[in-house]
């Protein structure tokens, strides 16, 4: 995610605690956050898919999503 994106993010957040937000501004954090939380997601995902458990014996299992 661009920085400049990061950054109204937390413009938006410290509006909403000093003064209160617009309904338009928190139409825009809405969808600010929800792309950044889409952008996490998809690169923790990443990190998991390259993950392996290695246990004592020296045997290695690849993590999966729990079902």
């Amino acid at each position: 995610m661009e920085q400049a994106k990061l950054d109204r993010i937390n413009q938006l957040a410290k509006k909403k605690k000093t003064s209160g937000l617009t309904p338009e501004e928190q139409a825009e954090q809405r969808a600010l956050r929800e792309e950044y939380i889409l952008e996490f997601r998809a690169g923790f995902r990443g990190i998991l898919d390259n993950t392996y458990i290695q246990y004592p014996d020296g045997t290695k299992v690849k993590v999966e999503k729990k079902k």
